[in-house]
């Protein structure tokens, strides 16, 4: 009987697996690294063959750990992040790397190599801008393809594949190129609600008039929750599973969190609009979902059926959070490398701090978060971030109080976010926030306090996981569609209500917030 399911998250840094039974409950999970080469500044590359081995570990590790039999798993699902892997005409590596060493084969999602061609696409005026927020981000899959073409020639006439990350697990565990709705309508451009998703107008402004061909990019898309094969007998072999394992539709990581976040809302339309998922770990995604596609400016969307049938999405975003704390931990002389220790050691001494001096912490320390660009609201890849009150003070406490304010100014931009959204129609009030971030007190705390929004903390903070895996139990049977797969394995949340006390507080700190974006746009006015 196929009673469980498999579902494997590509992270940045990892691949992760986790096997689920039909009512949710999370029975085994194993986690592996996968490599990443940054051979310069703004270029992240990683191994595709290295990432399909880490896999294979972790499905099988995950496995042994639940106790559950190979034959009663029905399917597996596969998240990913959008980065883009690309093969040659045999379906072998070939090198994306300026380096040139083949097993490079894959664009990281964070690459902002493409800054200029991304610059170019939003320049064409073109209405697929109209559902990524009017402007285009190097972190989009079309800029970076446009870079291919352009720099590494030798690649792209011999490229025969073009992958979403999602896509090529998929590809790689069925041999099916079938695409996912999810990937392609949020990273590629097609707009799924429309009778012919590919704008071939758009692809031959920028120059990718063959990107269709070349890359084995069909015209049709596979939604969240359907089966687009079953596992190779060279795959089931590798992953410890069987051939009757049914592989579903990709997602993207951040919309599989969304969808383990969310999904005892998808029942009730009108209350599931309330809700926003906020997936936080190395960047952050807020995501939302609408009956009525909506317009958005700085956000990424409106997609159509990206993860729920006849309903649209829209996301917005923070490019480093985890990733700029552990950059100020790096790079304070009371710092070091950033380990799970250290991080913790200063969220004590926070926590003492703040004992002492109560809101005085820091006070006069502010900080805009956007060291890796401001996805949202304000759309502007070329952002930079901005430290204002500093002193000569090195000490270990001064770390701790930098750190505290960085925090704040990472909290301050999703309420930045959140207020954008509700001007376009969207009516947030509930934060549910899976990820990393979960484990961080400070940044808890503050999502709740800085926002004015009541926060909710799933019971198992697997959300990104236990998202793939509802789409996984959709594509063998398990469960009939993913609005019933939602709410027999939710597993509900924890909430934590605003302190009323700490508005005006906050309200004073967004003041400052703003006034900081006037000075930066006032010093990079001057000629």
């Amino acid at each position: 009987m196929h009673d469980h399911v498999v579902a494997v998250d590509v992270g940045t840094g990892s691949a992760r697996a986790g096997v689920f039974d039909a009512r949710g409950r999370l029975l085994g999970k194993a986690e592996h690294p996968i490599i990443m080469n940054r051979p310069r500044e703004n270029h992240a590359e990683h191994d595709s063959e290295n990432i399909w081995s880490a896999v294979c570990i972790v499905v099988r590790k995950a496995m042994e750990q639940s106790g559950a039999a190979p034959a009663s798993v029905g399917a597996i699902g596969f998240d990913g992040t959008c980065s883009l892997v690309v093969r040659d005409v045999d379906g072998g590596q070939i090198s994306v790397s300026t380096g040139g060493e083949r097993r490079f084969d894959t664009i990281v999602w964070l690459d902002h190599r493409a800054l200029n061609e991304a610059d170019f696409c939003t320049a064409t005026g073109h209405a697929v801008l109209d559902h990524c927020g009017h402007f285009m981000s190097p972190e989009m899959e079309m800029p970076k393809l446009m870079w291919l073409k352009k720099k590494l020639p030798g690649t792209w006439m011999n490229a025969g594949y073009f992958f979403d990350l999602a896509d090529f697990m998929t590809w790689k565990a069925t041999g099916s190129l079938a695409r996912s709705r999810s990937t392609l309508t949020a990273k590629w451009n097609y707009l799924a609600h429309k009778e012919k998703g590919w704008q071939r107008d758009f692809l031959a402004q920028i120059g990718l008039e063959d990107l269709q061909e070349r890359g084995h990019l069909p015209d049709e898309t596979a939604p969240v929750g359907t089966s687009v094969g079953t596992l190779t007998q060279e795959t089931a072999s590798a992953l410890g599973l069987t051939t009757d394992c049914h592989v579903s539709a990709g997602l993207i990581d951040a919309y599989a969190g969304a969808l383990g976040t969310l999904a005892g809302y998808a029942a009730d339309p009108a209350q599931l609009e309330r809700q926003l998922a906020l997936i936080a770990g190395t960047s952050s995604c807020i995501i939302s979902f609408s009956r009525d596609r909506k317009p958005s400016h700085g956000m990424w969307g409106p997609y159509y059926e990206v993860v729920f049938h006849d309903s649209w999405l829209v996301e917005a975003g923070q490019s480093a959070t985890g990733a700029l704390l552990e950059h100020i931990v790096r790079m304070h002389a009371a710092g070091g490398e950033p380990t799970a220790a250290l991080h913790q050691k200063i969220v004590s001494r926070i926590a003492q701090l703040r004992a002492e001096d109560g809101d005085t912490l820091g006070s006069r320390i502010f900080v805009l978060p956007d060291f890796h660009g401001n996805r949202s609201p304000l759309a502007d890849p070329h952002a930079v971030g901005t430290i204002s009150g500093l002193t000569l003070d090195t000490s270990f406490d001064g770390l701790c109080a930098l750190y505290w304010r960085t925090a704040v100014g990472i909290a301050l931009g999703i309420r930045h976010i959140l207020e954008k959204m509700k001007e376009y129609g969207y009516v947030p009030d509930t934060l549910h926030v899976a990820g990393g971030h979960v484990k961080n007190p400070v940044l808890m705390e503050l999502y709740s306090d800085a926002t004015g929004c009541r926060v909710v903390v799933p019971k198992m903070n697997e959300a990104v996981l236990l998202g793939t895996a509802i789409g996984a139990s959709v594509a063998c049977g398990l469960h009939k569609d993913l609005t019933t797969a939602g709410v027999a394995m939710y597993p509900g949340g924890e909430e934590r209500a605003p302190d009323a006390t700490k508005q005006a507080l906050y309200d004073r700190e967004y003041r400052r917030f703003l006034a900081m974006y006037r000075h930066r746009a006032e010093l990079d006015a001057i000629s």
